[in-house]
């Protein structure tokens, strides 16, 4: 670089820092009134070292000799403030002698730019991920509230459609004495409790292709064939119902309180949907669950009433009874039966 070209570019150097440096003694020769400014007035012979302590001048100087330019940054405090500045080097010679023309542009507030920027990238960052963590905390909830297959169609269009389903399976449970529980023990313990054994239910369910619709307080009410088709969904039902009571026989050696429940199985039509706007959840009426609710009320403590309905569609895995006529409630006793484990049933 020519004496000219130094000229020409501290003429244009205006908000910018500009520094003549001897390349052997490293001493500031000359600087404009921008970099006296930022770096303080220049005494005697001022090394480079102490004006910019944190660049590597022999790295500089290496680069000189070979490319003829250096860039660096520098960070330094002026008026207690932090100051960033872009520190170019580029060798020139006046008169034969060997200089270094340092060009300083302030960067402070650029770099304070990409600071806030990473600031907001890691916010984003960190929102994207809170938000993908409360989607997934929601579908959970959701999918606790409605089978999947209801879940996907809310979730595509908003509401999900009523649907009739001709020919399914529903169980309906309550435990005997509840009343006199609550009264007994704790809320807290009476809820851990359900907590248990409506966990423990939903489990075998899932084994047999039943479906959970709905708990309240003591009673539980599941379904086979709904809102997915179950070809058997008879024997789905009545397989979840007699591991549900062969669950609470064991469960009942070893816990304080013994859940004595009783069973009612229908086949028949029902109708699915969401109800509700705000507090909306997955239902499921009709008169298959009408007549479920009602045989339950004809079933002795840990035992299983069954429809006529569903009754003739099992097959000698389960064997059925007739119930005595003092003990039903409704309907008749050619409708209703106590329904067991046959001969032929999966062994214990």
């Amino acid at each position: 670089m020519s004496i000219e070209a130094i000229n020409e570019q501290l003429l244009r150097a205006i908000g910018v820092g500009v520094a003549l440096v001897d390349a052997k003694s490293k001493s500031v020769r000359f600087a404009n009134d921008t970099f006296v400014e930022w770096f303080g007035t220049l005494e005697g012979n001022a090394q480079l070292s102490e004006i910019l302590p944190t660049v590597d001048l022999d790295e500089a100087v290496a680069a000189l000799k070979t490319s003829g330019k250096f860039a660096a940054e520098a960070t330094f405090k002026l008026r207690r403030r932090t100051m960033t500045v872009a520190v170019e080097f580029n060798r020139a010679l006046e008169d034969e002698e060997d200089m270094i023309v340092l060009v300083c542009q302030n960067i402070t507030r650029i770099k304070e730019l990409e600071s806030m920027i990473d600031s907001y990238s890691m916010m984003v960052e960190r929102n994207t991920h809170e938000i993908k963590r409360e989607k997934e905390q929601v579908e959970k909830l959701l999918l606790n509230m409605m089978p999947r297959t209801a879940y996907e169609e809310y979730k595509s269009f908003g509401v999900v459609a009523p649907r009739v389903f001709e020919s399914v399976s529903v169980l309906t449970l309550d435990f005997a004495d509840f009343d006199d529980i609550l009264a007994a023990h704790e809320p807290a313990v009476i809820v851990s409790e359900l907590n248990d054994v409506y966990t423990a239910f939903d489990r075998i369910g899932e084994q047999f292709a039943c479906e959970r619709i709905r708990t309240t307080g003591d009673s539980y009410f599941a379904v086979s064939g709904v809102p997915d088709p179950v070809r058997d969904h008879a024997g789905s039902i009545a397989n979840a119902a007699v591991r549900f009571l062969r669950y609470l026989e064991r469960r009942n050696e070893t816990h304080p309180i013994a859940w004595k429940a009783r069973v009612g199985l229908a086949t028949g039509s029902v109708v699915g949907s969401v109800v509700g706007v705000q507090k909306y959840i997955y239902d499921v009426f009709g008169p298959a669950v009408n007549t479920a609710d009602a045989v339950r009320l004809s079933a002795k403590p840990m035992s299983i009433a069954a429809h006529g309905s569903i009754a003739d569609l099992l097959d000698s895995r389960f064997a059925k009874r007739g119930i005595e006529a003092t003990d039903l409630v409704q309907p008749t006793s050619s409708d209703v039966f106590a329904l067991t484990e046959g001969e032929t049933a999966t062994p214990r």
